[in-house]
């Protein structure tokens, strides 16, 4: 990615509340062009940003490719359920943070980004997890980004222990788990608006690996 290409558009907003279209972003489009299959969305390298472009159709793609100058190069790939358009190559996340917000202005669609998955700390050898289904409701989800760090700040913004989870084959800080959709849906506009990055699952579909997270 091009120093030249970021600045840009430098002087849009790097905050974390990233472009999220409502509640749960990773199951929010239920109509989807049909298409060939789609290979799986290749990981991110050590220390890479990837921007996820939810582009569900052959015009959602047109109208990203479009609106991206030539250097910058994009794969269409499945990430979970989604069809999204992966671009690649951040070393920062305040830089991916940009280009996520210029596509949701310029183009409008939602952007989510992903780096390597690591522990949440530094766990003592005997401990280990005891994966089970959260059960029926609602959950809410932040992406901690590999910074372990947002447990201690996702603590104090919910007023009470957070948790680890796996959705999707991906590790997430647990910040409720409630069968009260509407206590669901203002934890999580709550913690985006203070720039979490949060989505809101189905908890039958959410893995707990452990029930309360230790702030190192």
């Amino acid at each position: 990615m091009r120093p030249n290409s970021v600045q840009k558009f430098a002087t849009l907003s790097s905050v974390f509340g990233l472009a999220i279209a409502g509640a749960g972003l990773m199951g929010s489009i239920n109509s989807v062009t049909a298409q060939t299959a789609l290979p799986m969305c290749q990981p991110p390298s050590a220390g890479e940003y990837l921007l996820l472009v939810v582009s569900p159709t052959a015009e959602n793609q047109k109208q990203l490719r479009s609106a991206l100058p030539n250097e910058i190069k994009t794969t269409t790939c499945q990430y979970l359920t989604e069809t999204v358009t992966r671009i690649g190559g951040f070393r920062k996340i305040d830089d991916a943070n940009r280009w996520a917000r210029y596509i949701n202005t310029i183009v409008g669609l939602s952007a989510i980004i992903t780096t390597r998955p690591g522990e949440i700390a530094q766990q003592p050898p005997q401990i280990t997890y005891n994966p089970q289904s959260l059960g029926q409701g609602f959950a809410v989800l932040v992406d901690y980004f590999n910074r372990p760090e947002l447990a201690t700040s996702l603590q104090q913004a919910v007023g009470g222990n957070v948790g680890l989870a796996s959705y999707g084959q991906k590790p997430y800080l647990l910040a409720v788990h409630t069968t009260n959709q509407q206590e669901a849906y203002n934890t999580l506009q709550k913690l985006n608006d203070r720039g979490f990055f949060a989505v809101l699952v189905d908890s039958r579909k959410v893995m707990l690996l452990r029930s309360v997270v230790q702030i190192q």
